[in-house]
């Protein structure tokens, strides 16, 4: 009998092992995504319920978030910067009307306005000159904040301008001179121009 030398041995079927080990494959699952709900818009703070009993719903609701229907306040009527300012005023010796000097004045016997006019025009007051003494554009009078500026347009004869408690003096061609309330300016020909204190406008 021939012995079977052959060191291949025949195994038997392998027993199925269940493992209890985590899978660690890196591959996730998620799961399945749910449809994102609808989203109504905001309308407001609720009011909380009330939690007595026996009362009508009108009384349990609080007072601070009782319905109002909406209006609209409108502002009350804001007088502007100019209407509230004080201004002075100038007047001609003689004469019944005053000017606010909100714009500047010039004065002449037959005013010009300057080339260049910056913002609002100057009021343009003619006076009466029969010597011909008076420049056709003479003076200027205008107020900067509280106070007023004089101002001589080179004029051919001058201006005499006298501040209260001052002597007079002659403005030169082109000067100018912060004066007050009271003051007196003085053109030519009888033509004196009065400061007049601040008012409101009317």
């Amino acid at each position: 009998m021939k012995l079977d030398l052959d060191d291949t041995m025949t195994a038997g079927d392998r027993p199925i092992v269940q493992s209890n080990e985590p899978d660690l494959d890196d591959t996730i699952i998620l799961a399945a995504r749910q449809r994102p709900r609808a989203v109504k818009p905001y309308e407001g703070p609720v009011a909380p319920r009330a939690k007595s009993v026996g009362q009508p719903a009108a009384a349990r609701m609080p007072s601070q978030v009782t319905a109002q229907p909406a209006t609209t306040s409108r502002p009350a009527a804001v007088n502007t910067a100019e209407a509230l300012a004080l201004f002075y005023r100038v007047q001609l010796d003689g004469a019944s009307q005053a000017h606010n000097l909100e714009h500047p004045c010039v004065f002449g016997r037959d005013p010009r306005p300057p080339r260049i006019v910056r913002g609002t025009g100057p009021r343009l007051i003619a006076v009466t000159s029969p010597t011909r003494e008076v420049s056709e554009t003479h003076v200027e009078i205008r107020q900067l904040g509280s106070s007023v500026i004089v101002t001589d347009l080179r004029s051919t004869n001058g201006s005499v301008v006298q501040v209260p408690g001052n002597a007079a003096r002659k403005l030169r061609q082109g000067e100018s001179v912060v004066v007050s309330a009271g003051t007196l300016v003085d053109i030519g020909d009888g033509n004196i121009i009065r400061i007049l204190p601040r008012q409101r406008l009317a």
